[in-house]
């Protein structure tokens, strides 16, 4: 087991490296710099500027410098807003992200399942059938065409959520569900598919032949075997989740991490970005590590060497 968490670790320390060196070299591939912009700035406020946040340094330098700010968790400041830096950025949206994908998640984890399975229980039946409707809509809308028809029934038609933002629990429910409605309908073909397969086992059908009860059949020795392929996709999701839908955030105006994101790419902010995506997939891969661990408690014969 030791050596396994010290073989991920490494893993996921090179990782993150290769992330950060990819993200660093596109953006410095890109023409022009981040107070390309700023037309009214003359040559010497430029100089000055590229000056004070070390532009005018070789790149090798200026990446190496970052990684030692990142080994101490610092992730530099905005180019663009003055006095302030990537932690703060992400100290003020976090929260707000991680409140409106913990509610998400919940929604999402309460509704895929049981349409799963309910839907691969009563394969072929009507159930199914409406189970897979609603699950090929979820998946085929874009989310912010959902968000936009669900502004415009609830919010402005029928005026029983608000428009933009989350000051009450009324403003987690339209975004929660825009959000969550590809990762329910995804989930939920997932599970149907694979509950169906293990189902079909030979040592379900051994069971069934020992009188066991349908029931305990499929809850005692059918679910854990199909949840596996469905908790392999939870640690993306969740990160997903967690960490904000920039578009969502955009549409119904909430102040996560989304926000700060976009307006970073729109202005060449380029500490922001490689933070933002230097975050975000520190977080995503810590998420993928933790469902791999969590494999051997749904499965005991998978075994970490």
């Amino acid at each position: 087991m030791a050596k396994y968490l010290i073989k991920r670790v490494a893993m996921m320390i090179i990782t993150l490296f290769l992330i950060a060196l990819l993200t660093f070299v596109l953006m410095h591939a890109v023409p022009g710099g981040p107070f390309t912009s700023d037309k009214q700035v003359s040559k010497a406020v430029m100089d000055a500027l590229n000056e004070k946040y070390k532009l005018n340094d070789p790149l090798w330098k200026q990446f190496v410098d970052y990684l030692g700010g990142l080994i101490r968790l610092d992730l530099g400041p905005s180019f663009k807003y003055q006095g302030k830096t990537v932690n703060d950025f992400i100290n003020n949206g976090l929260p707000y992200s991680a409140r409106l994908g913990a509610v998400t998640l919940v929604f999402v984890l309460l509704a895929s399942i049981p349409m799963g399975i309910v839907s691969a229980l009563k394969n072929g039946k009507w159930q199914d059938m409406l189970v897979m409707a609603l699950a090929t809509i979820g998946v085929t809308i874009p989310s912010f065409v959902i968000a936009t028809a669900l502004i415009y029934i609830f919010s402005f038609k029928l005026g029983w959520t608000p428009m933009y933002g989350v000051d009450s629990w009324k403003g987690y429910i339209l975004p929660m569900i825009a959000m969550g409605g590809y990762s329910v309908s995804f989930l939920a073909r997932l599970m149907r598919s694979s509950l169906l397969d293990v189902m079909g086992q030979d040592y379900i059908r051994t069971a069934r032949a020992k009188g066991i009860s349908e029931t305990r059949v499929v809850v005692k020795h059918a679910l854990r075997n199909a949840m596996i392929p469905v908790v392999t996709v939870l640690g993306p999701t969740v990160a997903n989740l967690l960490t904000g839908s920039f578009v969502i955030e955009k549409i119904f105006a909430i102040p996560g991490m989304g926000g700060y994101f976009v307006n970073s790419v729109t202005q060449r902010d380029y500490t922001t970005i490689l933070g933002m995506t230097v975050f975000y997939a520190a977080f995503l891969i810590a998420m993928v590590f933790i469902v791999d661990l969590f494999y051997c408690l749904i499965d005991p014969r998978i075994k970490f060497d």
